[in-house]
């Protein structure tokens, strides 16, 4: 009987997201942040009507989801993108990356956050959504310089972050009073870990895919490297984002032979981004909101500002315009399960800090996937019509 009733919201589900994809595009709303609204309206937060098979497996579909999305994203690092983007995209990643620790920090501390958590809190703040702002860019068509930029720079972000994450942790284990050494090896190996795991994936891919099917990939081989790329992360605990975004940027890069490396995948992720976006909403707690409190909003105001400065800061830096840094930052803000994954592994290091650090996180996480998507769109929609006015002078 469960598994009927599993197969019947499925179902619902899917056609249910075909709808409000349509309506979407009525309303100028994402449907990322629609999906998400629909799984609270669904979920415990409202109707509680969502099987616990569904709520159960949602740690599978996510993992999936975000490897096919980081397997995508690394694909948009091309020789030639790099070549012509990727000191923008360095410069741009980095300076909101720093900005955002350096301000969070300061935000929490200076209203009244013991300086560990504030340290962890900022480290998480780092992080952004790389699904929901693919998603966006996606639904939106635009594939000029400012949406290649924000792929770029959504590729790689989370790598950055990952780093300052783990370094932090060592600086939060050392004021703690407790030993440093077990932050840095679970740094290196999450992150070092990744990179090595999807090297070791793409090499093969690389040159073995595209082999069956004249230069393009199979759908099975497309699906097999993802699930094996997700599964080996989750048995050998390391980043999957990290591995899958390495494999894909090894795959577009030495598979000459290939014509389209990543069209089958793209014909697959959204039903289990759909899946992800759902469960995301259906994970909000009314009560984490309400204890939100002074606290919370401080970390939500001082990340919004950190966006804008970082990049504005980094747009002065790599030579464009302010408007162009500051709707680059407003692109990048929303925030999910990276930074979620962050904060489980900042509570098992500082269970003294547990309940702040995930009742933060995950209400400001919530707090973003619904307003983030819709930034990242005005930004695009911003920026497009400058460069269609710039083009018809």
């Amino acid at each position: 009987m469960e598994h009927a009733l599993l197969i019947l919201i499925l179902g619902v589900l899917f056609l249910g997201a075909l709808a409000l994809d349509t309506i979407g595009h009525i309303v100028h709303v994402p449907r990322v942040t629609l999906l998400m609204l629909l799984g609270a309206l669904l979920g415990p937060p409202i109707l509680d009507v969502l099987p616990p098979a569904l709520a159960g497996a949602n740690d599978g579909f996510a993992a999936v989801a975000l490897t096919m999305v980081a397997f995508l994203l690394g694909g948009t690092l091309k020789r030639d993108t790099l070549a012509e983007h990727g000191r923008e995209i360095l410069i741009m990643s980095l300076s909101v990356v720093g900005i955002s620790i350096l301000f969070v920090a300061a935000g929490l501390y200076l209203a009244g956050m013991a300086i560990v958590p504030a340290l962890i809190l900022a480290a998480i703040s780092a992080a952004t959504a790389p699904a929901a702002t693919r998603d966006v860019i996606l639904q939106s068509g635009q594939t000029g310089r400012f949406a290649t930029n924000i792929l770029g720079i959504v590729a790689i972000d989370d790598a950055w972050g990952l780093l300052a994450f783990s370094i932090i942790l060592m600086v939060a284990g050392a004021i703690a009073g407790d030993g440093a050494a077990a932050s840095v090896l679970h740094g290196v190996w999450e992150a070092g870990g990744g990179i090595a795991l999807g090297a070791a994936i793409g090499f093969p891919a690389a040159y073995l895919t595209g082999r069956l099917k004249r230069g393009e990939p199979s759908l099975l081989e497309a699906l097999g490297i993802v699930l094996i790329c997700a599964g080996a992360s989750l048995l050998l605990e390391v980043s999957f984002l990290l591995a899958g975004m390495v494999a894909g940027a090894i795959v577009v890069n030495l598979a000459r032979h290939h014509r389209y490396p990543f069209h089958e995948i793209e014909r697959i992720e959204w039903p289990f981004l759909l899946i992800f976006f759902i469960m995301a909403g259906a994970s909000l707690e009314i009560g984490l909101i309400v204890e939100f409190g002074v606290v919370g909003l401080a970390y939500v105001t001082a990340r919004m500002l950190a966006r804008v400065v970082g990049g504005w800061m980094g747009g002065r830096l790599a030579h464009l315009s302010g408007q162009e840094g500051i709707m680059t930052g407003i692109a990048l803000t929303p925030q999910a399960g990276v930074a979620i994954g962050m904060a489980l592994a900042a509570s098992n290091r500082f269970p003294e800090y547990a309940e702040q650090i995930m009742a933060i996180t995950i209400a400001s996480t919530i707090i973003f996937e619904i307003i983030g998507p819709l930034m990242t769109q005005t930004a695009l929609n911003r920026m497009s019509e400058t460069e269609a006015s710039k083009s018809a002078t």
